[in-house]
């Protein structure tokens, strides 16, 4: 491989069109929508979202917003796809404008970054639960650290390279979840029916629509955080409908089948984690059940330990794995357009590979683990936003007429003004306890005010200048 070809392959398009010679169907995309997704993360959101509403009502608000991200996905999706570019590329004429995509890829880089200090967290606890390790400073560095290199090589050379790993791993992930649910639904001790049928388990938080609502929000954390990972890869997308199939196949996968997957892990498992408790001496039976909660709200790979042991710990690592190496890469992407619209900085993509890791570890240390409920909640209304603008913005003002690529305005001030309202507005609704969607109110704001804004009170080139955008289409340097 010549060094020109190993430096394409390394820089991937971060910054310009995807070739049609290099576009994918969705089935192919769709490993890596559905990779992302198949974590322990979401895992652990199936078991507290049922928790919270009862199964029957979890799987209701799981279809309910696996429709609403596939969608949002699919419209945010098809603009990329059009453009040939990233998400907080595209933002740069759709929405936002060249110096403000910064905000776009200020958000959807702290997402991406924050699902991957979450899921390294969840590894690392995995990994010492399984070996019985005390945690230590010793432990974090070496463990964290052997992690972070594994994501940076893996994420290096592209999406070809993602796409192979993410589609083996995937595979081997089904394989071992059905038998994961086999050990949690039918060896455990417990009731199939039982687990499916169960109502709330948590005490204290109000009516049904109170739980409801709760298990919808912090669904919709994730898919609007999906609806803008689609938009990376729809770039990659052959025809519309490749689109359609990348979108709803991660969405499905993630509402879904991961989310029961977690319900039935965790209920099935909490019986055989008080007894491997108990055999290990990792409690007492006056705390072992308050252990075993704890394990199912902090340290969703130790069920899988305690289920199935080896398989459960090869299950944890595959589950992990792919969506590491994507959470790498569309982190990768954020940092890229960031750092270049911010002031024309392009080291090349692998540098925001490794910075992008070396953000996650500084959000670890902070402790992202234990803001997961809080930091799902405002993601879904700040993420929904970003989407919002840019469908407002395609769809309802240009008509899906595509942008002017030889010139863009700075900042779109309506873009980034419908942003600050549409949040401003979410949170104090939910706030004043008036609607506890805070996702769904930031999303109809948007698609109300910025077309009113765009058309009417800033119009384009209104408080900004015009930029040359052909920096946004030409190569990385470097």
């Amino acid at each position: 491989m010549s060094t020109n070809s190993l430096a394409e392959q390394i820089e991937d398009h971060a910054l310009n069109r995807v070739p049609d010679h290099h576009r994918k169907s969705g089935w192919a995309l769709s490993w890596m929508t559905m990779g992302i997704v198949t974590t322990l993360v979401q895992l652990l959101i199936g078991s507290y979202v049922a928790a919270v509403a009862g199964m029957g009502w979890a799987i209701f608000a799981d279809v309910l917003v696996a429709f609403f991200g596939g969608t949002l996905g699919w419209m945010v999706a098809m603009i990329s796809r059009q453009e040939g570019l990233s998400s907080t590329v595209t933002s740069r004429f759709y929405g936002f404008g060249a110096r403000g995509s910064v905000i776009a890829s200020a958000i959807f880089g702290f997402m991406i970054l924050g699902f991957l200090a979450l899921e390294n967290s969840l590894l690392y606890y995995g990994t010492l639960f399984a070996f019985g390790w005390n945690n230590t400073l010793t432990l974090r560095i070496v463990i964290f650290g052997i992690l972070t290199i594994g994501w940076i090589l893996l994420t290096t050379f592209g999406v070809n390279l993602i796409l192979k790993v993410s589609s083996y791993l995937m595979v081997a992930f089904l394989i071992l979840l059905a038998y994961m649910f086999y050990r949690s639904g039918f060896a455990s001790g417990v009731t199939f029916i039982s687990i499916m049928t169960h109502g709330s388990l948590i005490p204290g938080l109000g009516g049904l629509w109170a739980r409801v609502s709760t298990a919808i929000v912090t669904l919709a954390g994730s898919a609007g955080a999906l609806a803008l990972v689609d938009a990376d890869y729809a770039r990659y997308a052959k025809s519309p409908r490749d689109v359609i199939i990348m979108a709803y196949a991660g969405s499905f996968m993630m509402d879904v089948v991961v989310m029961i997957a977690g319900a039935i892990i965790v209920f099935g498992g909490m019986g055989p984690a008080i007894h491997y408790l108990l055999a290990h001496h990792m409690a007492t039976s006056s705390t072992a059940l308050a252990t075993a909660n704890s394990l199912a709200a902090n340290n969703t790979g130790a069920f899988f330990i305690v289920l199935s042991a080896v398989f459960g710990f090869i299950l944890m690592y595959a589950a992990q794995v792919k969506a590491q190496v994507l959470n790498t890469y569309s982190g990768s992407l954020a940092l890229t357009n960031f750092f270049d619209a911010l002031g024309h900085w392009r080291p090349g993509r692998l540098a925001m590979v490794i910075l992008g890791n070396i953000i996650a570890l500084l959000m670890i240390s902070g402790g992202i683990l234990g803001l997961i409920a809080s930091w799902l909640n405002i993601l879904g209304v700040i993420t929904t936003a970003f989407a919002g603008v840019m469908i407002a913005d395609y769809y309802i003002v240009r008509k899906k007429e595509c942008a002017d690529h030889t010139k863009v305005e700075a900042v779109n001030v309506a873009g980034v003004t419908s942003i600050i309202i549409s949040v401003v507005v979410a949170v104090l609704l939910e706030n004043a306890h008036v609607f506890s969607l805070g996702f769904l109110t930031a999303l109809v704001v948007v698609l109300v005010a910025y077309p009113v804004l765009r058309q009417y009170v800033f119009k384009p080139g209104s408080m900004t200048t015009i930029v040359d955008a052909k920096l946004a289409m030409s190569d990385v340097e470097g």
